[in-house]
């Protein structure tokens, strides 16, 4: 099947940085890159634009690195405790989940996409080590504390 030649417009995780020039399925282009302004078709035009754009790219993933770090020094002295009503051998009523870590972080004032949240499904009462990837090349460990509520 033939693929399409496209120019990353923005960074989209486990394809590219913004400014490469990948090769994709022709759905994958049509269905989601292109609709969300992702990509371009990889034209003279478009290969002029993402030159001038270099220096704005580099600057703003600068600052996401550095914000992303900043934000993972925050997370990495935090210790959440979720109530939840469990069994009378801690299992859990449900589960805990990346959202509701999400709802406590911004709870504390701490924003955190719950997708950025790397984590099965909590179901008994304990300790445990949540990860957090905030960035390409950051991720930051919390600790998650479920006790009986």
């Amino acid at each position: 099947m033939a693929h399409v030649k496209l120019i990353l417009l923005d960074d989209v995780e486990n394809l590219g940085l913004a400014g490469d020039e990948v090769q994709v399925a022709p759905g994958y282009a049509r269905n989601f890159l292109l609709p969300r302004k992702l990509a371009a078709k990889a034209t003279p035009g478009t290969l002029r634009l993402i030159e001038s754009r270099k220096v704005q790219i580099a600057a703003r993933r600068a600052q996401e690195l550095a914000d992303a770090k900043a934000l993972a020094e925050k997370l990495a002295g935090i210790e959440l405790s979720i109530p939840m009503q469990a069994t009378e051998d801690e299992q859990l009523f449900g589960s805990v989940t990346a959202r509701m870590v999400a709802e406590q972080l911004a709870a504390q004032g701490i924003t955190v996409d719950h997708n950025r949240i790397k984590m099965d499904p909590i179901k008994t009462l304990g300790t445990f080590e949540v990860e957090a990837k905030l960035h390409q090349d950051v991720t930051a460990a919390l600790k998650v504390w479920v006790v009986r509520g």
